[in-house]
């Protein structure tokens, strides 16, 4: 465990990715996910929910596609209640977007799809948290089938607007090579909690959350890094409370012989896997 966690207010904010087709990528978030485009340059473009901003997309047509690497296994969509959720599927359905799978992991409800270019999307639903099974201490992620039929019963036949108001990013699950070197860095050296491990997998948070962080060797321990400007994640922000806060992280990052790049898009630093991360304040927001 780390001598000091980070703020237990930390939340997940934006994700940035590298694609090859702009075009057909804008298109999907927006006609099929129901995110805003809230900016739209001739090689990138910014999406969001309730002006919030969600996703950051670059395009890059001659950025490599890769495979069997480390980087994103899924970015997911935090809806804010389970109408929401159901009014999702619903227009999923309506567009015939394909499902990659539905679960109930017992803190939450969730939907699983990819984007044309393959990145991997969660779209869930929390439960309560006084409805979060725990098992020895630790909270008990299950990866029951979900009843599609009975989350649709439970929203609305109206007129699809797009992703609610108060929509944001709830966690993030990247492969990684080693979970050793893994938890070393996110627990040692950024502060989060330990909430679950399973095989081959750790999930982490702040503050008490089921999980803001998912780590998983599931496609092989050792996989290498991406080359650079390799088409996926480019980057997600770890949104603390205050410059404070982001501070303290900075310095243990620092002590600990982490480099820490001072960037347009925030305090800047790679895990040992090479994913990047931007440690970010509500006050400043990385861009781009």
């Amino acid at each position: 465990m780390a001598l000091e966690t980070i703020h237990p207010d930390t939340t997940i904010g934006a994700v940035h990715l590298t694609v090859r087709d702009l075009d057909s990528c804008v298109a999907f978030y927006t006609e099929r996910l129901g995110l805003e485009l809230q900016r739209r340059l001739e090689d990138a473009a910014t999406l969001g929910a309730g002006g919030a901003t969600l996703l950051g997309l670059a395009g890059r047509p001659d950025a490599p596609r890769v495979r069997g690497t480390t980087g994103l296994y899924h970015f997911a969509v935090l809806v804010p209640t389970r109408r929401d959720l159901a009014n999702t599927l619903r227009h999923l359905d309506a567009t015939r977007t394909p499902l990659a799978g539905a679960s109930d992991h017992g803190v939450s409800e969730a939907l699983y799809l990819a984007d044309p270019e393959g990145n991997g999307i969660e779209i869930y639903r929390d439960r309560p948290r006084a409805e979060w099974p725990f098992e020895r201490g630790s909270v008990k992620l299950t990866s029951d089938p979900l009843d599609l039929d009975a989350l649709l019963a439970d929203g609305s036949s109206g007129t699809w607007s797009g992703l609610a108001a108060g929509t944001r990013i709830g966690h993030m699950h990247l492969r990684v090579a080693d979970l050793a070197s893994a938890e070393r860095f996110y627990v040692g050296v950024l502060g989060f909690d330990v909430m679950a491990r399973l095989a081959r997998a750790l999930f982490l948070a702040a503050g008490g959350y089921h999980h803001h962080i998912g780590l998983n060797t599931w496609a092989g321990e050792g996989a290498p890094a991406p080359p650079p400007g390799a088409a996926g994640l480019a980057r997600f922000e770890v949104r603390l409370p205050d410059r404070a806060a982001r501070d303290r992280v900075v310095a243990r990052a620092r002590a600990a012989g982490v480099s820490v790049e001072e960037t347009a898009e925030g305090m800047a630093l790679s895990d040992p896997s090479s994913n990047r991360v931007a440690l970010v304040t509500d006050a400043e927001r990385a861009t781009g």
